[in-house]
């Protein structure tokens, strides 16, 4: 194995050294223009190269499309105007000799007459894709998955980057969101819910150790943290809304990748019919953790992680009937934790047995987009998929023996079907109404036996039933968002959304409100309102409880949405094109959470980042919570060779169990600090190849906890927690340096580019803490750290 991996990365060095020898200065940027609000596609619109002496340009054809050819390689900015409609500006494109660069740009119609336009160009980064998400909302895109160090290539991974959330543990991808449980986040792929896209996922969670979402294939994707629009539904803390692009309808690509943590993966698109302007894109990636091992990278564990993922989009041309595209996304991962290959260092394994988690994901949907009269349209997005997750563990006894301890066996088939209408009726108003419908087809069986009780007296611990049900349940959402622009200063949102859950028949109605004023050129306020609603996660409310000798009943069945309030006021400067500040400061008032019927401090708000939930039986929604705090973002855009972010989260977060005591959740670290900076330096005669430098220091204020009650631990022989001391303890601060070294090369003669970095993470070898658990090897509480050292490396190969 040794001498392959010497093989491959010999050969891949050979190939990027060859790029530096071979003349082609210039590449095709081309894209389409609609409307912001209808989406109908703009005829004549002006696309400019500005970035070059003379300027340049072409305007758009009937379908909204142009094509710009011989576009210098590098940084380029283009400006797009058109008669009545605000100009924009789009700087740092980044053209390759590899790649076409495609450009989807959408346009907002002034609302001042024609008489009173004012031509100014703004560089409308900061603005959500979703035109009516105009409050705690960020766009995203796959440049940036890429840049930041310390990303592993990972869109979760991203957002922990940004104000208001913490992404402070090395072994998952968890996104804590204002002190809000993982759990409360809502994952939309092209429009539709879908299940948790990592590896390794188990029931109910939503994040994992590694991503199943390529990020070579995302769009420009939104990140909303708060209040967000009414189309959004059955989520309390956040929406991570992606999309995939397109692939390249006139020409065909190919990329070639390898990384310690996302694997290999080979990506190709182009043309399926050029006539007709259908493409596909299509991606596939296997772990390749060799590398990691080879390199001497800590993953976490001494077990060798086996995972795959392919994802695909195919678009074709938009006809009489509208506008089809079909999408997916598969994959598998398992892993073997074997005892005898574990220590007490181990994050994910136990020493004292072997256990072999195994998980699939699939989804499949067709997208259809209709243009019905003027400025209206109407998207309908049907998905299937399939989340299944295993889990086996086996006590290691003397003299080899096995005992097997835990059986865990859920899948979950979910079959949706969303659609909305949206009519742009002048530029002031614009009005969209859909509907969604999901039906979760559910198979869950769970049970174990470790450290149980003897009661049949066959010598070994007797099974208990943690879940066992095969249904479904369906969740019904509808809702109404209107967007009033009184003038180009002043925008309201207003929203009403609505849920039903058939199963027990708890019912919500949700009113959602934002008003933006741009009282200054330069200054914006934001004020935003909304009411959340979430269902359950799955294994709380299967969770069979022992109401009687050997009787088990699903005592949270009955169990109601957990409820929240967002209050927002944000305040953004823009000091030019390239500086930019945002504070926001909210309030979440949390009620309706299932809490247990006797008196403890127990809460669900607590769960969430692991790989399983409490066994907790009789949950009533008596429960409350509140998140408070204040956020603040100082960000340079990438303009003149250099980037700068740097973003502050200083907040609280309490819960109240059925005990009434106020206690610190799981996840209220108080305060998160990143700063991030990057350089390129452009290299070579002709200025084509870049070096790149990126830093980045995080810093957030350690997790509460609640401490192990040593004695007892040691008599029971497993882990008990002073439950009377509840999160009283606190872990250290994390602390954390990445820095990361690339370089990018551009074939001269042929259509090639090439980029490689080293990104060393947590350079200063800091001992984060991860756990102070209960060992039952030492039969001591010991000290958990997460990673230390260690270089990630990737190479890109785009033709």
């Amino acid at each position: 194995m040794k001498n392959n991996l010497q093989s491959t990365v010999t050969l891949l060095f050979l190939l990027f050294l060859s790029s530096a020898f071979a003349q082609n200065n210039t590449q095709t940027v081309k894209g389409t223009v609609v409307d912001r609000q209808s989406e109908i596609p703009l005829i004549g619109v002006a696309i400019e190269l500005i970035s070059t002496d003379p300027i340049r340009g072409e305007v758009t054809d009937i379908d909204g499309g142009f094509v710009l050819n011989n576009v210098p390689l590098g940084r380029q900015t283009f400006r797009v105007s058109y008669l009545g409609y605000n100009t924009i500006t789009l700087p740092n494109i980044v053209v390759t000799a590899g790649k076409e660069v495609v450009l989807n740009i959408d346009l907002e119609e002034s609302v001042l007459d024609m008489a009173e336009v004012v031509v100014t160009a703004k560089v409308e980064k900061d603005q959500a894709n979703n035109e009516l998400a105009t409050i705690s909302a960020r766009t995203f895109n796959l440049e940036e998955v890429t840049r930041f160090s310390g990303g592993r290539n990972d869109v979760a991974r991203l957002a922990g980057n940004f104000a208001g959330v913490a992404v402070s543990d090395d072994s998952r991808n968890d996104i804590v969101i204002r002190g809000n449980s993982p759990s409360g986040l809502l994952w939309r792929l092209e429009g539709v819910p879908i299940p948790n896209p990592n590896h390794f996922s188990t029931l109910g969670t939503t994040g994992g150790p590694v991503s199943a979402v390529n990020p070579n294939l995302l769009s420009s994707s939104d990140f909303l943290t708060s209040a967000f629009p009414s189309e959004y539904g059955n989520a309390i803390s956040g929406v991570f809304d992606l999309g995939f692009r397109s692939g390249n309808k006139d020409n065909y690509e190919y990329t070639f990748q390898l990384a310690a943590f996302s694997g290999l993966e080979l990506m190709a698109e182009g043309p399926l019919n050029k006539k007709k302007d259908a493409s596909f894109l299509v991606s596939f990636r296997n772990s390749f953790v060799q590398l990691a091992d080879q390199l001497g990278i800590p993953i976490g564990t001494n077990a060798t992680p086996d995972y795959r993922d392919l994802s695909f989009k195919l678009d074709f041309a938009n006809g009489n009937a509208g506008k089809f595209s079909i999408f997916g996304i598969g994959g598998t991962s398992k892993i073997d934790f074997l005892g005898s290959e574990t220590d007490e260092t181990d994050l994910f394994a136990n020493p004292n047995e072997d256990a072999y988690p195994r998980s699939k994901l699939g989804i499949l949907g067709v997208r259809h987009n209709m243009i019905v009269g003027d400025n209206a349209y109407i998207r309908t997005v049907v998905s299937a998929a399939t989340a299944q997750s295993e889990y086996y563990a086996d006590n290691l006894l003397p003299e080899g023996e096995k005992l097997r301890i835990v059986e865990v066996d859920d899948i979950t088939n979910t079959y949706a079907v969303s659609s909305y209408w949206n009519k742009k009726f002048n530029a002031k108003h614009t009005l969209r109404v859909g509907v969604l419908g999901q039906y979760f087809q559910l198979n869950t069986q769970a049970r174990d036996r470790e450290n149980r009780p003897d009661l049949n007296g066959d010598g070994e611990p007797d099974w208990v039933t943690l879940r066992d049900f095969n249904s479904g349940l369906g969740l019904f959402q509808a809702f109404a968002q209107s967007q009033y622009r009184f003038t180009d200063q002043w925008t309201l949102n207003t929203g009403l959304h609505t849920q039903y859950l058939e199963f027990n028949g708890s019912t919500a109605l949700e009113p959602r409100v934002a008003l933006n004023w741009q009282f200054l050129p330069a200054h914006r306020l934001s004020l935003g309102y909304g009411l959340h609603h979430q269902m359950q996660p799955l294994p709380v409310f299967f969770y069979q409880q022992e109401v009687s000798p050997g009787v088990f009943e699903a005592t949270n069945k009955d169990l109601d949405f957990t409820r929240s309030h967002h209050f927002v006021l944000g305040y953004d400067l823009k000091i030019n094109t390239a500086w930019r500040i945002k504070a926001e400061t909210y309030y979440q008032a949390i009620q309706n959470v299932p809490v247990e019927m006797e008196i403890s401090n127990f809460s669900i708000l607590n769960a969430g980042a692991d790989f399983v939930f409490p066994e907790a039986g009789s949950l009533k929604n008596s429960g409350t919570g509140t998140n408070y705090g204040v956020e603040v973002t100082v960000e340079k855009f990438f303009s003149q060779g250099y980037y700068g972010l740097l973003t502050t989260s200083v907040f609280d977060s309490k819960y109240k169990g059925s005990d009434g005591i106020e206690r610190n959740t799981a996840f209220n670290n108080g305060y998160v600090v990143n700063v991030l900076a990057g350089k390129e330096i452009k290299i070579g005669a002709d200025k084509r190849n870049a070096l790149t430098f990126d830093l980045k220091f995080t810093t957030a204020g350690g997790r509460y906890y609640t401490p192990v009650d040593l004695e007892a631990s040691r008599q029971a022989g497993k882990e008990v927690l002073q439950d009377d001391l509840a999160f009283s303890e606190r872990l250290d601060p994390y602390l954390r340096l990445d820095m990361k070294f690339g370089i990018q090369l551009n074939s001269k003669h042929k259509k090639i580019s090439q980029q490689f970095f080293i990104d060393i993470q947590n350079i200063t070898d800091n001992k984060n803490i991860f756990a102070r658990r209960y060992n039952e090897v030492t039969n001591d509480v010991n000290t958990v750290y997460q990673s230390g050292f260690f270089p990630d490396i990737m190479y890109r190969l785009q033709f």
